[in-house]
């Protein structure tokens, strides 16, 4: 009865996940209340249900708030156009150069791990770049989201920050053994650009003889990217960034602590008055506040059907359904369809409800909870940004002028190659 009633309430989230027509939250608490009393559970049981599961992912709630707080307010004060700037002026009129700058950009405008903010920044800056010198925008869009994608390792961004409220455990220490791999993911974007940078220069000559623009056009191109005025405090602010993220890597003090204090530092150093501090916390506070409730939502759901006992009923009933040859490395099978998976599920749906199950049947057959959660993160978050789930990618499509299903045939095997190579590298680290 658990696991027929616990899968049903699984499918039905997901397919109300994936249908789009309400928000996270609503399922993620309705759906298993509903099924917690078809079961025989009453409202006390469900309400201690609740209360666990919400505790569990405080910590998680606590630090996505105030990081999304605290980067929404360095992207207010331009602490990241300066860089950015540079990088688009060094980048112009040499195709391969473009390329890889791009990937750069989309990595530092993605700090603050929101993908609307990082499309808004970089899109309109870059776009321009690559009509002049009649570059494929699909390529754009490609080195932009996958650099996005391995940025969205970070912390307070939403994957690890899901990934660790179900597996019950603090985000930064979640977060650092993927710090390698973050890195020769850029790496690999890096390379990947290059070569497409010389695949797309070839197309430009064979069709236009020439990839060269005008002098004018560049400099017409610099001036619209160049910023009106300089941003304020930038070293202090910058100072101020590179010591969060030296403290969030030592781990001495929790990650929402860390943002807390930095947040408050923040605010005075560069808003004098009250009135311009409480602005600009209502400016960020709707992306703050949808993320904290959708974790919060999320900890009541696996608050449920972890203590209704469902998720231990699926996984053992799945077991016998797995066939024996395939139980040892069923988290691998996973990761290596985690980006595919991209397409038919949610960041939500994939991590909220097929995690906790994978999670079940992995610890099961003796793999350890953690090599499951790094095998879906490597082998799913660099699709992050192919999948129509995503509404920062319609933002993308929108700003761009372009077209889904293009891109998705353009950008996916490229970036599931990516995926797939790191999760050899993960495997041969140790890490699943």
């Amino acid at each position: 009865m658990l696991s027929i009633v616990g899968f049903i309430t699984i499918v039905v989230i997901v397919a109300i996940l994936l249908r789009g027509k309400t928000i996270p939250i609503i399922p993620l608490i309705i759906i298993p209340i509903i099924a917690a009393l078809i079961t025989g559970f009453g409202l006390a049981d469900i309400g201690e249900f609740f209360t666990e599961g919400s505790l569990k992912v405080m910590n998680v709630v606590i630090m996505f708030i105030f990081a999304i707080l605290y980067f929404g307010l360095m992207q207010h004060v331009g602490l990241f156009d300066p860089l950015i700037n540079k990088m688009v002026q060094i980048t112009q009129g040499n195709i391969v150069t473009i390329s890889i700058g791009t990937v750069i950009i989309a990595a530092v405008a993605h700090l603050d791990g929101s993908g609307a903010s990082t499309f808004l920044i970089t899109i309109p800056a870059l776009l321009p770049l690559y009509q002049r010198m009649k570059m494929n925008p699909y390529l754009l869009l490609l080195l932009i989201g996958g650099s996005a994608s391995i940025m969205n390792m970070v912390p307070w961004a939403g994957p690890l920050g899901r990934a660790a409220s179900v597996l019950d455990m603090d985000v930064t220490e979640l977060w650092r053994p993927l710090i390698p791999i973050q890195i020769i993911g850029m790496v690999l974007m890096i390379i990947l650009a290059a070569f497409l940078g010389i695949m797309e220069k070839r197309r430009i000559e064979k069709k236009y003889g020439s990839t060269k623009i005008a002098l004018e056009e560049i400099k017409e191109a610099k001036e619209s990217t160049e910023p009106k005025e300089k941003p304020k405090l930038l070293w202090v602010n910058l100072l101020l960034t590179i010591l969060v993220v030296i403290m969030l890597v030592w781990g001495v003090i929790p990650a929402g602590l860390v943002f807390m204090i930095a947040l408050s530092i923040a605010l005075v150093i560069n808003f004098r008055t009250a009135d311009e501090q409480n602005d600009i916390i209502k400016e960020h506070a709707a992306s703050a506040l949808t993320m904290g409730t959708i974790i919060l939502a999320a900890g009541s759901f696996l608050g449920i059907l972890s203590g209704t006992g469902m998720l231990d009923s699926i996984a053992t009933d799945a077991v016998k359904i797995i066939p024996e040859f395939i139980s040892p490395y069923i988290h691998l099978i996973i990761g290596v369809l985690g980006l595919p998976l991209d397409l038919l599920l949610s960041t939500d749906a994939y991590y909220f409800a097929l995690l906790p199950v994978a999670d079940q049947i992995g610890t099961t057959f003796g793999i350890s909870s953690l090599a499951t959660t790094y095998a879906m993160i490597v082998g799913n978050i660099v699709g992050t940004f192919v999948s129509p789930f995503s509404p920062a990618l319609w933002l993308a499509l929108g700003l761009a002028g372009l077209e889904m299903g293009k891109h998705i045939r353009y950008s996916f095997f490229w970036l599931w190659g990516i995926s797939i190579i790191l999760l050899i590298v993960s495997f041969f680290m140790g890490l699943i």
